[in-house]
This record gives structure tokens, C-alpha cells and sequence, in this order.
């Protein structure tokens, strides 16, 4: 199969399209090979309209959706990120030339990203996603849905910091975006969006009598 050909018909057919205009992210999108970050039996959709799996429990987001989750955030040169439940995602934050760590709980997931991570210059760090590494981030993306409002993530930010995510509840979610100032928290609705939802941020139940 013709990964690049693949790769630039994605950019075109899914990106473009789709009203994601900024020239050095598409660049990015066509510098990152996509097939590398599924599974390696899954490498031949990794240029399709769909969600590749990585692992059991762990897939890609669909590029058009990335790509508008991206290009919200309007990243910068030298920016320090950090990329939850999304190691594609990771890479392309690194190729716009951003300091970008990986963190996922499920260590399998680098067993099968790690090297390509690694070539990109990406720093990976395994612990619970409930609880994320570090402070003060410029940028936080997930390619994974949230079930609610992850506030330790936004909690991480420093002012003037962007998050990117999906919020899902139910069949369709909302990608969001937030910004800290420094009176607190903006959000705001960017588009519908379905993403594989992390069942690890799922709230306990609770029951009334």
C-alpha cells in the first residue's frame, strides 16, 4: 500500500475540506506517518474515515475531527503540550515544533508507539489519566471523549493555556475548547463529534433512596 498517497488524499479528501485552512498543520499531518500509531494489523485504515484501533480500549481520533481539534487550539513553536489518550496527536504537536508529552495508562499502548514517539521527540509517561503529569501546560489534548468535565486536566493549565477535547455523555458529544485566563475558565462549543469514550473517567455510580 501507498502510505503517502494515502496520507495526502486524507489531507485533501478529510482535512481540507473540512475547513482546517492552517498550511503548517495539514504540512504536519502530511510529515507524520498515521500508519505507525494503529495497531499494526490495522495499518491499511489508517487513512480512512474511521477510528483505527491501537489497542483493546484504545483508538485514533477520525483525522477531520483532529485536525479541527488542532487547529483550535493555534498552537505555537515552543509551547510545551501535553496529549492524553492520543499518541497521533502527540506527534503532530511535535512536528509543529511543540514540547509535547504523551501520557497513557495502558503501557501497551506504548509497546506499540513508543519507538515512532520517540523518533518524534516525544517525552511518554504512563500513570492514570484521572490524575495528569505535571503543571502549568500551554496546550492539553485528548483524542479520547470525555463522559464528563475532566477538571484536573483544565486544573493543569497555565493562564493563558488551551484544552481541547471531547465531551460525551451520550451517542453524540461536543468538541470543546478551553481557555484559562486569569479569572478562571472559558468554553466554548466547537462541533459534534463521537470519539471511543475513556471509561476510566467514568464517575461512580451513586444511589438514593
Amino acid at each position: 500500500m501507498d502510505f503517502a498517497a494515502a496520507r495526502k488524499v486524507m489531507v485533501d479528501s478529510q482535512v481540507r475540506v473540512n475547513d482546517v485552512t492552517d498550511r503548517s498543520l495539514q504540512a504536519a499531518l502530511l510529515g507524520v506517518e498515521r500508519e505507525r500509531f494503529c495497531a499494526p494489523d490495522r495499518a491499511f485504515s489508517a487513512y480512512a474515515e474511521v477510528e483505527p484501533e491501537i489497542v483493546p480500549g484504545r483508538r485514533l481520533m477520525l483525522p477531520r475531527d483532529l485536525s479541527k481539534l488542532l487547529m483550535a487550539t493555534e498552537a505555537r513553536s515552543g509551547e510545551k503540550a501535553l496529549v492524553l489518550a492520543g499518541p497521533y496527536a502527540a506527534a503532530v504537536l511535535a512536528r509543529l515544533g511543540l514540547s509535547v508529552t504523551a501520557q497513557e495508562s495502558d503501557a501497551t499502548v506504548f509497546e506499540v508507539v513508543g519507538e515512532s514517539l520517540a523518533e518524534a521527540g516525544v517525552t511518554t509517561v504512563t500513570a492514570p489519566l484521572s490524575a495528569p503529569h505535571g503543571q502549568d501546560w500551554d496546550l492539553i489534548v485528548s483524542e479520547a471523549a470525555c463522559p464528563v468535565r475532566p477538571q484536573a486536566w483544565l486544573d493543569a493549565l497555565r493562564v493563558g493555556g488551551r484544552a481541547v477535547l471531547v465531551e460525551r455523555s451520550g451517542p453524540i458529544g461536543k468538541a470543546v475548547l478551553y481557555v484559562r485566563g486569569a479569572d478562571g475558565l472559558s468554553r466554548r462549543e466547537l462541533f459534534d463529534a463521537s470519539p471511543q469514550v475513556l471509561a476510566e473517567l467514568m464517575p461512580e455510580p451513586t444511589f438514593a433512596l
